[in-house]
């Protein structure tokens, strides 16, 4: 058993100075608990004991939970589909062994091994998160230390999917995008240049349809899966869920859907949420967000959602990403809410908050579905910064997310085109975001201008031509690279036929805009028991601190629904 001189001396396993460097935060990282802290953490777990060279949790399996090592030590170890072994650090008595992904009980990104004989306090997901709660001071270092070993894994490429292709190929950049905005850590191997990777081909002789191949922790090898099937192979999706009641369902993991689970969870109320795609919504890809209160040197919305989604779990809300909502039952056919999924989930909830949000339109561009991925995006990452460097490409859109990509990816391309329709930002832009655009030299902005049709072969985007609106000239450049942010349609096909009211651009009708005379919330929607928080929302700011604020709201909404719903005789 650790002591609290020895914790106070530092990690219970010896460190050598290449672990260290590896760790730049390495004492809140992998911090040593005292044996007061440890006592207080027994009523929340139970003992167990391992041999020498047998498994605590296993790479692709689900993890028990959080291990606190009372005596010997504990190997951690890094084991790809490949099976390349790679040793990430040694922990001893005193020290725990967990990652963020154990507080949803999800799959381990590492092996853990016994060093000798191992004698350990398991405590299993629930309690962990019970834990976190409870022991206010202890749960706040070790949550600490839970955000950092997964920042870690991610940033050294640790552990996850290893996708085999050229790291220019579409599908490597698709589902590269996708691992990073949800926080899975993984690895691209081109097979151009490394010789595993190449031999992988040879023996799996892909088509160029099949391509990239990904290697999945636990050996399995899937050819140009869809994020779908990648979120199984990885355990990011269980099987259906039956018999669960949620007091809550929340669609749309963005920044209002997060708000609402974090707070509900926080007081009590069993949550779910749903996003078809990643945490975050539009937020989530903003490069860097400075005028978000609280963050005077700005954040990235990554940043940003990745802590609401931390927050969120450590609540206890179940986090369901990738599930995209097909169609909701307003029936509420014994007493709940019906959700069904597009893979094959029935949910049930005694209410729903509806923040699905908007996505960015499409604007009538020829050509324009030909290229989607393949030079035209969505949005701008680091992934998209890379492929456009030292590059001339066009961004398209006037608000504030433009604005950031904008200034994001001059610090990659050669030049950005910023075009809009109108004559000026003023109109839809913060000002501090137009002064930067201002006093970047290799951004120029070009009023009353649009893309008029695309141009290239199979591998991708090669030539642009836009028009000035006022001029009718046209002008024809060599582009790979578009970045579309324009306007926003709003994600509410799944709420066909269900009864909630749309206004005639399709976005949800709450408040006082329902029908005259009805008591409702200002977020409730015409279907009582049903709110709309965020973007989706008729009438919302379309700002990132507008949602934040109503997801907070609802809550007190849901409470009184609720109540009012246990009030009612039986």
């Amino acid at each position: 058993m650790a002591t609290d001189q020895a914790a106070a001396n530092g990690p219970g396993a010896p460190q050598s100075d290449a672990a260290r460097a590896a760790f730049p935060r390495f004492e809140q990282t992998f911090p040593t608990l005292t044996e007061t802290e440890i006592d207080r953490m027994r009523r929340f777990g139970e003992v167990r004991q391992y041999k020498n060279g047998e498994r605590l949790f296993e790479t692709g399996k689900v993890g028990p939970g959080m291990f606190v090592i009372l005596s010997g030590h504990v190997s951690i170890t890094q084991r790809d589909g490949l099976g390349h072994v790679t040793p990430v650090i040694e922990q001893g008595p005193g020290q725990f062994l967990a990652e963020v992904g154990q507080l949803s009980g999800r799959h381990a990104l590492v092996d853990g091994t016994a060093e000798g004989d191992v004698e350990t306090l398991l405590i299993p997901s629930q309690s962990l998160r019970a834990l976190l709660v409870a022991e206010a001071d202890l749960g706040e270092r070790i949550m600490r230390a839970l955000i950092l070993r997964r920042v870690a894994l991610i940033q050294a490429g640790v552990g996850g999917p290893v996708l085999i292709g050229s790291p220019s190929l579409v599908g490597v950049v698709r589902l590269q995008g996708f691992l990073s905005r949800n926080g899975i850590p993984h690895h691209v191997l081109d097979p151009a240049t490394d010789t595993d990777a190449a031999d992988l081909i040879a023996r799996y002789s892909p088509s160029p349809a099949d391509l990239p191949l990904v290697v999945a922790p636990d050996g399995t090898v899937l050819r140009n899966p869809s994020e779908t099937d990648l979120a199984y192979a990885m355990g990011m999706i269980g099987g259906p869920i039956k018999d669960k009641l949620y007091d809550v369902a929340v669609v749309g993991g963005g920044p209002a859907g997060l708000a609402t689970a974090v707070y509900a969870a926080s007081e009590g109320l069993s949550v779910a949420v749903l996003d078809a795609r990643h945490f975050g919504g539009q937020a989530g890809a903003s490069a860097r967000i400075e005028n978000y209160l609280g963050f005077p040197t700005g954040i990235s919305g990554q940043a940003l959602a990745g802590r609401a989604y931390n927050q969120a779990q450590k609540f206890g809300a179940d986090l369901m990403i990738p599930v995209e909502a097909k169609s909701l039952d307003c029936s509420k056919s014994g007493g709940a809410f019906g959700l069904t999924t597009e893979c094959g989930h029935f949910l049930k909830a005694k209410s729903i908050v509806v923040a699905s949000g908007a996505r960015y339109r499409r604007p009538a561009i020829e050509n324009l579905d030909k290229f989607e991925g393949r030079g035209v995006w969505y949005w701008a990452s680091p992934i998209e910064g890379k492929l456009c460097a030292q590059q001339e490409i066009i961004l398209v859109g006037g608000g504030n997310s433009a604005g950031q990509a904008a200034v994001f990816l001059s610090g990659h391309a050669s030049k950005v085109r910023m075009m809009i329709r109108s004559g000026g930002l003023a109109d839809s832009m913060s000002r501090y975001l137009i002064d930067r655009i201002m006093a970047t030299p290799n951004i120029e902005l070009m009023i009353h201008t649009e893309i008029v049709r695309l141009e290239g072969a199979e591998g991708g985007l090669e030539r642009v031509h836009w028009r000035n609106r006022r001029t009718g000239i046209e002008t024809a450049g060599d582009i790979r690279n578009v970045f579309l942010f324009v306007g926003a349609d709003p994600a509410t096909a799944w709420l066909k036929g269900c009864g909630v009211e749309l206004d005639r651009t399709g976005f949800v009708v709450t408040g006082s805009q329902c029908e005259e005379g009805k008591p409702v919330s200002g977020l409730e929607t015409s279907v009582p028991g049903v709110f709309a928080v965020g973007d989706v929302r008729s009438g919302s700011v379309k700002r990132m601190g507008g949602a934040i604020g109503e997801g907070a709201q609802v809550v007190a909404a849901l409470h009184g629904f609720l109540g009012d719903k246990l009030a009612q005789p039986r």
